[in-house]
C-alpha cells in the first residue's frame, strides 16, 4: 500500500465541479487486484449532510483530488461513501473507489475545442493553460 497527501477535493456534478476545503485529507492506494483506492476526507461538520445523503443511497459518484503536491493535475476517481463520522467540529469521510482511466489525448481535445470555439491567440496559452489544470469537461466525452 502506498499513502499519499490529499491537497484537494472536488465533487463533479452534471453541473460542474463542487469544490469542498478540506482540514485535512489523505489518499491509500492499495495496489490491490481491483486497483481500489480509499481517500479520507477531514472537513468541517457543515458537509456532513452531502455525504450522509451519498452514503444512505448507496451512490456511486465521481470525484477529483490533488495529490501531493499543489501543482499535480486532480486525479479522476470513481467512488461511494463508506462512512461518515463526526469528530469534534469536524466529520471524517471514508470513500471507496477506484482511479478513472485518464484520457490520453486530453491536451489534444481541449485544443482543438478552444480552436473550434474561435479563442483569439493572444487569449489561447491562458485558457489552455487553465483549462489544462482544472480539467473541465469536453464536449465529446
Amino acid at each position: 500500500m502506498k499513502t499519499f497527501k490529499m491537497l484537494s477535493f472536488d465533487l463533479v456534478t452534471k453541473d460542474g465541479i463542487q469544490p469542498f476545503p478540506l482540514v485535512d485529507g489523505i489518499i491509500i492506494n492499495q495496489e490491490n487486484s481491483h486497483q481500489s483506492w480509499i481517500l479520507e476526507l477531514f472537513m468541517d461538520r457543515q458537509y456532513r449532510s452531502t455525504f450522509d445523503e451519498l452514503l444512505a443511497n448507496a451512490t456511486v459518484f465521481n470525484v477529483r483530488a490533488v495529490i501531493s503536491s499543489p501543482d499535480n493535475e486532480p486525479a479522476p476517481f470513481q467512488v461511494i461513501v463508506h462512512n461518515v463520522q463526526e469528530i469534534g467540529e469536524h466529520i471524517s469521510v471514508l470513500l471507496k473507489g477506484t482511479l478513472k482511466i485518464k484520457r490520453s489525448k486530453y491536451a489534444e481535445q481541449l485544443l482543438a475545442e478552444l480552436l473550434a470555439e474561435g479563442v483569439s491567440l493572444d487569449k489561447l496559452l491562458e485558457r489552455f493553460s487553465h483549462d489544462m489544470k482544472e480539467r473541465p469537461k469536453l464536449k465529446n466525452d
